[in-house]
């Protein structure tokens, strides 16, 4: 393959960023020893709007495609090679000329509670502040324990937990696969099941992005590749590309193989305010995967009805 070297992996530079960047060198060194050599592989730090901007919700500044819009940027200008990004990160549409080249195999995609005045979200008394930085976790928080407050909660995993710390909040709400890359599972009071708290899609995966025309880089890729996990963000993707999800959007998606070939999809949208929930399930070949995340999407899209996002999103 016509590959140039140093191979330039463009990334955020937040630890858990640099942690997935790191990662996704480790998988081809193994896949290709000879990139284990001095200057093979360079990681190229990109600052994001969405990492520069820390004192508003991402709502209010364009929502989560300002992690990946000067890393797209880099991409398209040839500054990079590839890009490494949490895939739930990533938008539901991808800039024209990139297209998303490998998913590394999915962590845990259980978010954890973390707290230091109760075990779990049924444990706090009536009245404490979570603090999160995510609608998603915002809305089913509130739809199950509408006595509680929720408050924005931004920066890397080791500034949210310091603000926990001192006390901005009483409790917090984080990905379990990002604690795990760091080495800070000792950080969790709890884990949360996926049916207390559907995950966002993708969460747990880490996705590799080239360009659409870089044929080369694409097959190369393609040995790290973890098809099983591509399938499952396939279809989650698919069911918040038919809801028009975005940052905006409180929207969790799921799907897990219950066998070897066949995918259980989870999919719901709730209310800023959670008041309202609406959840949907599929089950079918694998190979259906896209067909039933569009399918699961449409039907909340129409349940939901034109006025269903446009309820205030409350504090966070």
């Amino acid at each position: 393959m016509d590959i140039s070297y140093p191979l330039r992996i463009g990334t955020r530079g937040s630890p858990l960023a640099l942690a997935q960047a790191s990662e996704t060198r480790s998988r081809l060194v193994a896949a290709y020893p000879p990139l284990a050599g001095d200057g093979m592989i360079e990681i190229i730090v990109i600052r994001t709007t969405g990492d520069a901007i820390q004192d508003r919700p991402l709502l209010e500044i364009g929502g989560k495609g300002l992690f990946t819009k000067e890393i797209d940027e880099a991409l398209l200008d040839r500054r990079i090679d590839i890009a490494v990004n949490s895939m739930k990160d990533v938008p539901t549409w991808l800039p024209d000329g990139i297209v998303v080249a490998a998913l590394l195999e999915r962590e845990d995609v259980r978010d954890a509670f973390i707290s230091i005045k109760a075990r779990d979200i049924a444990g706090l008394a009536a009245g404490s502040v979570v603090g999160t930085s995510s609608l998603r976790r915002q809305a089913q928080i509130l739809h199950t324990r509408p006595d509680l407050t929720v408050v924005p909660l931004r920066g890397n995993v080791e500034t949210r937990l310091g603000k926990l710390a001192a006390g901005e909040c009483d409790a917090t709400l984080l990905a379990v696969a990002g604690l795990v890359r760091l080495g800070r599972v000792d950080a969790i009071t709890s884990f949360l099941s996926t049916e207390a708290m559907l995950p966002a899609v993708a969460q747990g995966a880490i996705g590799i992005t080239s360009r659409t025309d870089d044929v080369a880089a694409r097959e190369f890729l393609d040995a790290i590749n973890h098809r099983p996990t591509a399938v499952r963000v396939a279809a989650e993707r698919a069911f918040l590309e038919a809801l028009d999800g975005s940052c905006n959007t409180p929207i969790g998606g799921l799907a897990a193989f219950e066998s070897s070939d066949t995918l259980r999809l989870r999919g719901l949208v709730v209310t800023p305010d959670g008041v309202v929930l609406l959840q949907t399930t599929r089950k079918g070949p694998a190979a259906d995967a896209v067909a039933m995340g569009r399918d699961a999407g449409k039907e909340l899209l129409q349940r939901a009805g034109p006025r269903f996002f446009t309820v205030p999103p409350g504090p966070a």
